[in-house]
């Protein structure tokens, strides 16, 4: 927790990660729905809310916008675009912690972790060299922790990708491999959200803010995430792709750093 507060992730155990890398991993479409998204210098003036702790940015973005915003950085390692069909999943290292750090000025790192998958192995290691590099640098590590793959999805008992046990077990591989701060999806309430931040220990939780939806649902379960134990949301879609995103942030900021119920801030 140390390195997250001191790099401003953390805002007194509460961080609202503005992440902004689906341009890479999605593809444009994900700026259809609100068309000035598409431009960064949007999205970077956004995240000078006073509620963001961090934006979360590929390299290509972090070089040529990241001296427009005041916000923490946060720069994502690896990552994947949409067009492509590997036999499993796989993300490539795309930026190295030393270029991050050193050239972007980046305030944390961020690596995602497809546990699950048959090149496992391969991401562990990948891993192994991102988090020991940045941790000399006094950088943390952020992973998304999202388990996937054929290791998984083989198993007639896995329920899809909020599945709770294996959110859980997700939670405690970041633990386990050194992250500072997991990255999940939301397991669906909050008594399983509590047992994924009970076995993720002293590496901080954050939910994915995933696909759009409704206000009230998007901020009841950031509650609860919040009540559980949790440090709070790292968010894209459910604030750029909004009419009014600054509302929103308002709200989120209400409900993260003030600890206020989503009944109170609508």
């Amino acid at each position: 927790m140390e390195m997250l507060e001191s790099s401003g992730v953390l805002r007194d155990g509460k961080s609202l990660i503005l992440a902004y890398d689906h341009g890479l991993e999605h593809g444009p479409s994900d700026f259809d729905p609100a068309p000035r998204s598409r431009d960064p210098s949007h999205v970077f003036e956004l995240a000078n809310h006073d509620a963001v702790t961090a934006l979360a940015v590929q390299k290509g973005l972090a070089e040529k916008y990241g001296d427009t915003t005041d916000a923490n950085l946060l720069v994502k390692l690896n990552g994947t675009s949409d067009l492509w069909s590997p036999d499993d999943y796989y993300s490539p290292q795309n930026c190295s912690v030393e270029y991050a750090v050193e050239e972007l000025g980046a305030d944390a790192v961020g690596y995602t972790m497809y546990a699950g998958s048959d090149h496992e192995a391969r991401m562990f290691e990948d891993f192994r060299q991102v988090q020991e590099e940045a941790h000399r640098r006094g950088v943390p590590v952020v992973m998304w922790a999202y388990p996937r793959g054929n290791g998984i999805q083989e198993n007639p008992e896995y329920s899809g990708d909020t599945d709770p046990e294996v959110i859980s077990y997700a939670a405690r591989i970041a633990l386990e491999l050194g992250a500072d701060m997991a990255k999940v999806k939301y397991p669906g309430g909050r008594s399983e959200m509590k047992a994924v931040v009970q076995n993720a220990a002293e590496t901080d939780v954050v939910m994915s803010g995933g696909s759009k939806s409704s206000e009230h649902e998007f901020l009841e379960s950031v509650e609860s995430v919040i009540e559980a134990g949790g440090s709070g949301l790292a968010v894209g879609r459910n604030v750029f792709q909004r009419e009014q995103p600054c509302d929103i942030l308002d709200h989120l900021g209400e409900v993260i750093h003030r600890e206020k119920s989503a009944s109170e801030v609508l």
